[in-house]
This record gives structure tokens, sequence and C-alpha cells, in this order.
């Protein structure tokens, strides 16, 4: 079983910077591919990043240039650098990690921007 827990949300103004954080527990991290995950209030759940288990990054053409995802495979985590942050940012974002067995979500962390 794995566990996946965000932090780092909050409330910013457009233009500003966040870093959001996901811990995993368990022993597959280093094994699985990991990504972030976005849900704006009435709209579905969609694709930020991700990051592979070889080591590949792949952004949404939304949030490319501005976000960054990063993990540490000795700490079991996986980050998102958001920078320039837009209103249109605004959602709960989500961790997720998987390979071809397994699936994980962590609970999601709000992110709010202000115009």
């Amino acid at each position: 079983q794995v566990q996946l827990v965000e932090s780092g949300g909050g409330t910013v103004q457009a233009g500003g910077s966040l870093r959001l954080s996901c811990a995993a527990s368990g022993s597959r991290f280093s094994v699985s591919n990991v990504g972030w995950y976005r849900q704006a209030p009435g709209k579905q759940r969609e694709w930020v990043a991700t990051f592979t288990n070889g080591g590949i990054t792949v952004y949404a053409n939304s949030v490319k240039g501005r976000f960054t995802i990063s993990r540490d495979n000795a700490k079991n985590t996986v980050s998102l650098q958001m920078n320039s942050l837009k209103p249109e940012d605004t959602a709960v974002y989500y961790c997720k990690l998987w390979n071809g067995v397994i699936e994980y979500w962590g609970q999601g962390t709000q992110v709010t921007v202000s115009s």
C-alpha cells in the first residue's frame, strides 16, 4: 500500500510562486512514474506534469516554461515548482504515482491564484 500526502498549497497573487510537495510511503517510489494533476471547480481533472521512472519530464502546454517537476528517490518525494502563476492555475492539485500494476492518488492541496 502506498500513501501520498501533498503539501504546499495556498493563496498567492498572480505572478507569484508556490512549491508543492508530495511525500510517498512504501517501497515502490523509485520504480514508479510520478506526476501532478489538477482539478478546477466545475472542470474535469487534468494532467499537469509527469516525471517518469526513467528520468523523463513532460509538461502540459498550459504550464510549460512556468512549472518544474522534480523528484527525490532517496526521500520518496515529488515536487512541483510553480512560477508566474495565473488565476487560471487555481485548482486542487493532486499527485499521482503509478506503474503498470498500481496507481495511487494523494488527497489534494488547494492552490488559489488571485488577480
